[in-house]
């Protein structure tokens, strides 16, 4: 959800927004804030519109002046912005985190799997009854797991956004234009259109796509100042590999980049295990020893990093990226 909205952003004006994230973390105060004063889903829908307007104002004010001078001032006015934002939420709402609880409708699990040595593998909707997975018969195994509703709601949205955008970019008169006025801005002013107020728009945009993916990170996670630097590294990351520039790209690199931070946690092994079962003998006289004895478990925090070097190495476009800046 967050790598969509700074793909928008990136593809259509060439601008690196490092603060990406911090508008993800303002999208989920701004809806704790109007959860207080009306219902979730509702607020759902103002807190990215609101967010929107400042990015557009920000785009407006700030980023357009510099636009002309290049990346570098750019990337400046973005990183500085990230500490604006973070000094003004830890002065309206503090520096500890929230109570920002989900819906009715989304708490709970929206599905559970059960696995029953007597039954096999099987899938219910909602939670598991209790003496689903407490049998009565002590010789039957039954191992209950259940999805979170939250999650399932962010997959979803994340899905439709990715659709969403994909549809406006290549099949609407609006997508056209604004890609027009990145390839050819002369000639799109020339036939009547505001590549100034487009290219607004479509910052704004990305900036209410962050908020949006703020509002559900805010009920399903913790609610805190720290929260745009948990995601905002990571962020990157994804474009990077996905490729810059690439809605596509952002979808794949989003699959893959998540599937390096989870399922290395399952594997105990390392590459000692690994000399080991091969037939060598490795002991702590070994040199690199320290190294070889670190489990993948223990490293799968800076496996997505080290993809990101060699992506930038061998194929510094990313996986499906077609920009060159």
């Amino acid at each position: 959800m967050l790598s969509s909205g700074l793909t928008l952003i990136f593809s259509m004006m060439g601008v690196l927004n490092f603060a990406h994230a911090s508008f993800y973390m303002l999208g989920a105060y701004v809806a704790y804030a109007l959860v207080g004063i009306m219902n979730f889903w509702l607020a759902l829908l103002l807190a990215p519109l609101f967010v929107g307007l400042l990015g557009a104002g920000f785009e407006r004010l700030a980023l357009r002046r510099v636009h002309k001078f290049g990346h570098v001032p750019e990337l400046l006015i973005t990183f500085g912005l990230t500490y604006v934002i973070l000094e003004l939420v830890q002065l309206i709402w503090g520096r500890s985190s929230l109570t920002f609880p989900p819906p009715p409708a989304l708490q709970g699990s929206a599905f559970t799997i059960i696995q029953s040595s007597a039954d096999g593998l099987r899938l219910m909707l909602g939670a598991a009854p209790a003496e689903v997975c407490r049998p009565v018969d002590s010789a039957i195994q039954v191992v209950c797991s259940t999805f979170p509703a939250t999650r399932a709601f962010m997959m979803l949205v994340a899905l439709l956004m990715l659709v969403a955008l994909w549809l406006l970019l290549t099949r609407t008169r609006i997508g056209l234009v604004i890609q027009a006025a990145l390839s050819h801005p002369e000639m799109t002013e020339a036939l009547g259109h505001n590549v100034p107020r487009v290219f607004m728009l479509v910052f704004g945009s990305g900036c209410a796509l962050a908020a949006l993916a703020g509002v559900i990170g805010g009920i399903t996670f913790v609610t805190e100042p720290s929260m745009a630097v948990l995601v905002g590294p990571i962020i990157f990351v994804v474009v990077v590999v996905g490729g810059m520039g690439s809605l596509s790209g952002a979808f794949v690199g989003s699959i893959l980049i998540g599937l390096l931070q989870t399922l290395p946690l399952t594997v105990d092994g390392s590459l000692a295990t690994l000399a080991r079962s091969l037939g060598w003998m490795v002991t702590q006289d070994t040199p690199g020893y320290p190294v070889l004895k670190l489990t993948l478990a223990q490293v799968a925090p800076i496996l997505p990093y080290l993809l990101l070097v060699l992506i930038l190495i061998f194929r510094p476009k990313g996986l499906l990226g077609t920009r060159d800046d």
